[in-house]
């Protein structure tokens, strides 16, 4: 009911129609889902996934995600990343040389452009296929589905039990059932399949349904692949493949440079769990993958990439950023030249602050590795210069994620 509260204040508050129109739809998905989630028990979770969680993803996501697209309506960021792909395609370059203002700037790395590539084939037409934010969801469900197949048992939490336990245990259900002297006490048909696997799917997809991640696949979905590449960076770190992390990591690095943080926590897990030498494998593949997604077009036209990529994003390009949510770091900024200083000094502290509790005491686990990757990013999120309420879905995401995909391993 609360999800269907916040979806149906967006026809009544926003000012944007594609944030109006999804709240108008979702409003009803949610509601449905708050009906289904009453039914009996047995009906509400029967299946894989909970009924209740694939009611709100299609009335939230898919229904209106479909009825966007369709019309080709959505937030600015759609038009952004479709003329990147547009001016990559033709020039060699997502970034003009002088925009005549804020509409014409690409305020990310060269990566996001690849996303609009589609729309650039298919030269404006195309339908659903064009449309940027759909390789955005796939690119972000299929990180997400990697990311879940890749996080180990050891990766989420510690188990309680040695796996040795865990076999003996095993085996005496199963000498216990064909010996007619009946299984341990609670260890039924379905001992070995345990509920904590299906609620964790169920959460996973509850999670998806949320308002702040299913109005960015509707409506926007720029922050999406990066969402999902740092969960798949997490999960690659906390089973041990330091090749896979830095890869992954090298990838969320081209997109926007608010993934770069993450690359001291992921090394800092394999770090303290895998050794040394992971660690520093890690961190080269992030460090030479990102500089060769993102050199070149910084070496040919370095002027326009740093004024949109970097000052733009911060308040100190030619125009003002549309990112004016009321946070801290805003309001300091809005009082001139030593707010702004003020804001920069206290974005500069609260990451040496991370980095330092990263050596201090470094995360053994997916689920503390995430958590300290959510609290560097809400903490840059708010004392940024310039940002967006929205901004904090990612922290909030990731931490829950990687929670939720730890559950399914059931403790021992």
């Amino acid at each position: 009911m609360g999800c269907a509260g916040w979806a149906g204040l967006f026809p009544l508050v926003s000012g944007l129609g594609p944030h109006r129109g999804w709240g108008a739809v979702a409003a009803v998905g949610y509601l449905l889902a708050a009906g289904v989630a009453l039914l009996p028990r047995g009906v509400a979770r029967a299946g894989a996934v909970g009924l209740s969680a694939l009611t709100a993803f299609g009335g939230a996501v898919l229904v209106p995600g479909v009825l966007l697209v369709g019309r080709g309506s959505g937030q600015s960021e759609v038009a952004v990343l479709a003329r990147a792909g547009d001016l990559l395609l033709a020039h060699g370059s997502p970034y003009l040389a002088a925009p005549a203002g804020p509409a014409e700037v690409t305020p990310y790395l060269p990566g996001m452009a690849l996303f609009g590539l589609p729309h650039a084939l298919f030269r404006g037409g195309g339908g659903p296929v064009a449309d940027p934010r759909v390789w955005c969801a796939v690119a972000f469900l299929a990180a997400g589905w990697a990311a879940w197949r890749a996080l180990p048992v050891r990766g989420g939490v510690r188990p309680a039990v040695r796996p040795v336990v865990r076999s003996a245990v095993r085996e005496r259900v199963l000498v216990g059932a064909g010996s007619g002297a009946g299984p341990l006490p609670g260890a039924g048909a379905g001992a070995d399949v345990p509920s904590g696997a299906a609620d964790a799917r169920a959460g996973v997809v509850a999670l998806v349904a949320s308002p702040p991640v299913a109005l960015a696949l509707a409506a926007s979905g720029v922050d999406l692949p990066l969402t999902g590449l740092l969960c798949l960076a997490l999960a690659f770190g906390a089973a041990g493949r330091p090749t896979g992390a830095g890869l992954a990591l090298a990838a969320a690095g081209a997109l926007k440079w608010t993934a770069w943080p993450a690359v001291a926590v992921v090394v800092a897990l394999l770090a303290a769990t895998a050794g040394r030498r992971a660690a520093l494998r890690c961190a080269g593949l992030a460090a030479a993958g990102t500089a060769l997604l993102v050199l070149p077009w910084l070496l040919c036209a370095p002027g326009p990439m740093l004024r949109q990529v970097f000052a733009f994003p911060l308040g100190r390009g030619p125009w003002p950023t549309p990112a004016a949510s009321p946070l801290p770091g805003r309001l300091l900024a809005d009082l001139g030249p030593a707010g702004w200083g003020a804001a920069v000094g206290l974005l500069l502290l609260g990451g040496a602050a991370v980095g330092l509790s990263l050596l201090l005491r470094p995360p053994r686990c997916a689920v503390a590795a995430a958590d300290r990757l959510a609290a560097g990013l809400a903490l840059a999120f708010l004392l940024a210069p310039a940002g967006r309420f929205g901004y904090l879905a990612l922290p909030l995401f990731l931490s829950t994620f990687v929670r939720l995909a730890a559950r399914r391993h059931p403790p021992t």
